[in-house]
């Protein structure tokens, strides 16, 4: 995979397959339907989702992740002026944590690799480990570069999978 990852470096590429990759999300019908959604501020190396966040924003109830000792907080976004870098230069919301979590319809997860079964390899952190079981209702959708596609992904019986991917 780091093969492949190496083939787009470029920005441009990067912007223009997170393009790609976001008009998929958005013709979910899962997406589609949810109006309280949670998203992911994206790191450079991620499906750039800084103006996602910002255009459905004004459409849906947008919760976004904060990085809060070895766990993740949620929050409503309410727009760019409010974020805040945070933990791994992460931009973040300010204001009180979303503790309706029963409300959350669908969850978009970043992740390094998914494979076809909807297992996930994240960062090695475990923050979406703690977080997931916390959202059953939530439609779990994986989010990623075509090049992040493997075959399979190590999962132990208890990881959650998503319950789509798309890349």
């Amino acid at each position: 995979m780091a093969a492949l990852k190496a083939t787009y470096r470029n920005a441009g590429q990067l912007t223009t397959l997170s393009a790609e990759v976001l008009t998929k999300l958005e013709a979910s019908p899962r997406f589609q339907q949810a109006q309280v959604v949670m998203l992911y501020y994206s790191l450079p190396d991620e499906v750039q989702t800084h103006h996602f966040v910002e255009r459905w924003a004004q459409n849906k109830r947008i919760i976004l992740p904060v990085v809060v000792g070895d766990d993740l907080e949620l929050r409503t976004y309410h727009g760019c002026h409010e974020l805040v870098k945070g933990a791994y230069g992460i931009e973040e919301p300010t204001g009180p944590p979303f503790l309706q979590l029963e409300q959350i319809e669908c969850i978009v997860v970043p992740g390094v690799a998914f494979d076809s079964q909807g297992n996930r390899l994240g960062r090695g952190k475990g923050y979406y480990d703690r977080l997931l079981p916390r959202l059953p209702q939530a439609y779990k959708i994986g989010l990623c570069f075509p090049f992040q596609r493997v075959e399979q992904v190590p999962a132990e019986p208890f990881d959650i999978r998503m319950d789509e991917v798309i890349s």
